[in-house]
């Protein structure tokens, strides 16, 4: 990793004075150079500076050293775009033109991320939801659009998917989002907050865990505390409950595309197991209100730890013969094999995470690169495929399941003893803490930054699938628009995570 970089780990609070200040070419040749030599852009977020101008921090992660590495720089209304030479900032610098007015001139894709740039003389932190967007057109006369969404036919969120096709073949797809912005981040910041730890359970309601336990992490990290032990344990046992209940629902539900009944009923039903052993952690199905500042809020008993194991060892045990069963028929794997593919290099140029990344051959995962918690003793192997398409997703997907039931199983028969909560003390002032923990989709990052008074007064969340959809939008390039249902479950991607 560059030099001119502060360097920094996973969960640990730094001094904002000694994060780099560079001037802008400095700052965006640096992030470039890292991104070329196998880095990534982890963040990349703005921040009010004096009148008209922003500040701009880089947060970067070298996986191979489990650095992170932070940089800075100042820009007024304009700064000239990268994205060219490296995709994987083509989202960010979007993002900061709609938050801060900050241009990318000779951006590639200068389109609305979550609500339209603003115009002059408007707030700089304030856009419109895009209306008249500025679709991507193949001309021909045999060339039509099919359009999808924004309102769709089932109990789903809101993005519009806007296909440019010859027949059945797709030539492009483009996707639409931003419909569901509620400027998470903004309530986020002045902790102490009451309602801050609901409204980041709510940052993507399938990851209650995931993004609960990156923002209680970002808190203890700026307060100097660490959880008891035990609690840390419980917090691994719930993120990977949540992990199995959404591969597991998957699974069936990419079984179900393909009319493959066996697996997906299977799997359907027994995505509940998953979800009720959650519940019987702390209440709740999906984990709200169990991971807290300084641990959890509820514990087991070594007999209800005991009785969890096995039902958690039981259920996976009826998983593997569900989708063992999707995996060997071949009128699944005709589907699967083939379809959807997105290639090494295009993972790597657009920064994709997760199991998306994984089935393209990428080994990243938080959880053994930048591990925290429980995970700095007990390691789970990275499950990868290769080929890069449905099946190699939903093959990571089963993969990752089991070693996430394993790691259930022993982890709530050696629970640590002790508390399971720990006062929080107030925040440090002028600090910044990046927090990433390894959600079922990928990479969730939050990034604090607290005032001279200890107050957060700046959160900067990513949910992984800020990186993925445009792996999705590749992924359907050349393909059938009929596969689109099973190619967009194979990514799964939140709608809420991304608009925040």
């Amino acid at each position: 990793m560059a030099e001119s970089v502060l360097r920094s780990w996973n969960g640990e609070a730094v001094t904002v004075g000694d994060v780099p200040d560079v001037p802008v070419e400095r700052f965006q040749g640096v992030v470039c150079d890292v991104v070329a030599v196998g880095g990534r852009a982890v963040a990349l977020f703005g921040q009010p500076a004096s009148p008209g101008r922003t500040r701009v921090t880089a947060v970067l992660a070298h996986d191979a050293e489990s650095r992170i590495g932070l940089l800075s720089t100042e820009v007024g209304e304009s700064w000239p775009s990268v994205s060219a030479e490296c995709p994987s900032l083509q989202a960010f610098e979007r993002e900061l033109w709609e938050e801060y007015g900050v241009e990318p001139e000779g951006h590639p894709w200068p389109k609305p991320l979550r609500f339209a740039p603003p115009r002059a003389g408007e707030d700089r932190r304030r856009g419109e939801i895009p209306g008249a967007y500025p679709f991507f057109q193949v001309e021909g006369e045999e060339v039509h659009e099919v359009a999808v969404g924004p309102v769709h036919a089932g109990i789903i969120e809101p993005g519009h998917f806007r296909f440019q096709c010859h027949g059945e073949h797709v030539f492009h797809l483009e996707i639409v989002l931003g419909y569901q912005h509620r400027g998470v981040e903004r309530l986020l910041e002045g902790w102490p907050s009451p309602r801050a730890l609901a409204v980041a359970e709510s940052i993507a309601g399938d990851t209650a865990v995931g993004h609960g336990l990156a923002f209680c992490r970002l808190l203890e990290s700026l307060a100097g505390a660490e959880p008891p032990p035990r609690a840390s344990v419980l917090r691994g046992v719930a993120l990977e409950l949540e992990r199995l209940a959404n591969h597991v629902g998957d699974l069936g539900m990419l079984a179900g595309d393909v009319g493959f009944l066996p697996t997906a009923s299977y799997c359907g039903a027994l995505r509940a197991e998953f979800l009720n052993a959650t519940a019987e952690i702390c209440g709740n199905r999906f984990g709200r209100a169990l991971v807290v500042p300084g641990g959890v809020r509820f514990d087991l008993t070594a007999g209800e730890a005991d009785r969890l194991a096995a039902k958690v060892a039981r259920a996976f045990e009826r998983v593997r013969e569900a989708v063992e069963l999707f995996f060997v028929s071949p009128s699944s794997r005709n589907r699967t094999d083939g379809t959807g593919v997105v290639s090494r290099e295009t993972c790597d140029l657009l920064g994709l995470v997760g199991p998306a990344a994984r089935a393209c051959g990428a080994e990243r995962d938080v959880r053994r690169d930048h591990p925290f918690e429980i995970y700095r003793f007990a390691h789970l192997p990275i499950a990868t495929a290769d080929t890069g398409d449905v099946f190699a997703r939903a093959l990571v997907r089963f993969l990752e399941a089991e070693r996430s039931a394993h790691f259930v199983v022993n982890q709530l028969r050696a629970l640590p003893d002790g508390p399971v909560r720990r006062e929080l003390p107030p925040l440090a002032p002028g600090r910044m803490v990046v927090s990433m923990v390894e959600g079922w989709r990928g990479e969730i990052a939050h990034v604090g930054v607290t005032d001279g008074a200890g107050r957060l007064c700046r959160v900067k969340v990513k949910d992984p699938s800020f990186h993925n959809w445009m792996g999705l939008a590749m992924a359907l390039r050349g393909e059938e628009i009929s596969d689109f249902p099973l190619c967009n479950k194979s990514f799964n991607l939140s709608y809420a995570g991304h608009d925040l």
